[in-house]
């Protein structure tokens, strides 16, 4: 049962991402730039009402909604992983945040202070 659960979601997540690509591709963005929550809401909100029952319907205004919603562009996004306070299994940040992406950059894990 739990491979069949794994399985479902991993086909709820590429039909998002389908559906993000569609609205992306409809409305000349990158879908990177589209919110994935925002996707889910739409779709959940869109199936619950029962609109998608016209084809034209769902390219348009779906598509058109889903596209609405842009997230910031965020390149090389690293965070530390590690907590500021305890008892996590994870190390204290004992060092500025910046020096630790640097730190995770240069050598690919916190160095212990």
């Amino acid at each position: 049962m739990n491979e069949k659960e794994m399985w479902v979601y991993l086909l709820a997540y590429n039909v998002i991402r389908l559906l993000m690509a569609q609205a992306a591709l409809h409305a000349n963005v990158h879908p990177r730039e589209l919110s994935f929550k925002h996707t889910v809401q739409m779709w959940t909100e869109w199936t619950a009402r029962s609109l998608g029952n016209h084809p034209n319907t769902v390219a348009t205004v779906l598509f058109r909604l889903i596209a609405q919603r842009k997230v910031g562009n965020r390149p090389g996004r690293i965070e530390p992983r590690a907590r500021k306070r305890r008892p996590k299994s994870y190390p204290w940040l004992k060092v500025p945040r910046a020096q630790a992406r640097q730190q995770i950059r240069h050598y690919g894990h916190l160095l212990d202070a």
